[in-house]
């Protein structure tokens, strides 16, 4: 039997995105707003969360979340939209 992988917010990765473009970041920058968590991080892994090809931690959506003023409820429930800032 094959492992099934857990189900997945398919907007996530364009809100992750947008957050940053509304609070014009680079993608540097923004790393730079999470050194403090534990956990390794880099310009790169930005990237790849905002193609969905990485889940950020809780941790990260957390910080996320804070940094846009949104619950993280609104980061991974599909049915949600970020307010318009």
């Amino acid at each position: 039997m094959g492992r099934r992988r857990r189900a997945q917010p398919q907007e996530m990765a364009g809100k992750l995105r947008e957050i940053r473009a509304r609070l014009k970041l680079s993608q540097e920058e923004m790393d730079r707003q999470f050194k403090h968590l534990p956990g390794e991080m880099y310009p790169g892994l930005i990237s790849r969360f905002e193609q969905g090809k990485v889940e950020p931690s809780l941790l990260i959506l957390l910080a996320y979340a804070r940094l846009a003023g949104v619950s993280m409820e609104t980061l991974v429930d599909d049915n949600l939209k970020l307010t318009k800032a």
